[in-house]
C-alpha cells in the first residue's frame, strides 16, 4: 500500500497582497526537471519578482527562484530560467485577456507540493494598488491585531 506523502511546503510572495489586489486565482502545475522538485521539496524556492507572461498560447513564469540542488552534478538547472504552467486552454485565453486590459497583470502567489507529491503554483490576475490602498491594508491589518490584542485579555 503507498504512503502519504506528508509535505507542508508553502512557499509565499508576501508582498503580492499589498501590492496588489487580488481579483481571480488559478492553481497551476509547473514543468520542472528532477533537480528543481528536489529544490522545491527542500524549501529552496522564492516568489520574489517573479511575475507570469502570456506568449503563443502559453503562460510562463519569469524570474523564480529555485536554488540549485546540492547533490546535482551536470544535471542541475538554471536557478532562475523561464517555466512553463500547465493549464486548460479556456483558462489560458481567460487570462490572456485579462492580462492584455491595461493596468492588470498576472503574479504567484504561493507554490506548494500537494498531497501526491507534485509542485502547484497558485497565481492571480491582479490589479495594482495606489499608494492610498496599501495605506488602508496597513491599518485594517493594523486594527486587526489590535481587537485579536484586546480579545486575548
Amino acid at each position: 500500500m503507498k504512503e502519504k506523502i506528508s509535505n507542508n511546503i508553502q512557499i509565499k510572495n508576501k508582498r503580492a497582497t499589498f501590492d496588489y489586489e487580488l481579483l481571480e486565482t488559478y492553481t497551476t502545475g509547473m514543468v520542472l526537471t528532477g533537480t528543481e522538485i528536489k529544490s522545491i521539496r527542500l524549501g529552496k524556492a522564492s516568489l520574489v519578482d517573479t511575475y507570469c507572461i502570456a506568449e503563443k498560447g502559453e503562460i510562463w513564469v519569469k524570474n523564480m527562484y529555485v536554488a540549485e540542488y546540492f547533490y546535482g552534478t551536470y544535471n542541475n538547472h538554471v536557478a532562475r530560467r523561464d517555466r512553463k504552467l500547465l493549464l486548460s486552454k479556456k483558462e489560458i485565453r481567460k487570462i490572456e485577456s485579462a492580462a492584455r486590459n491595461n493596468g492588470f497583470t498576472v503574479i504567484p502567489v504561493r507554490l506548494f507540493i500537494n498531497d501526491r507529491g507534485l509542485a502547484k503554483l497558485v497565481i492571480a490576475v491582479a490589479k495594482g494598488k495606489r499608494e492610498y490602498d496599501k495605506r488602508e491594508s496597513i491599518r485594517e491589518r493594523d486594527d486587526r491585531r489590535e481587537m485579536d490584542r484586546a480579545f486575548k485579555k
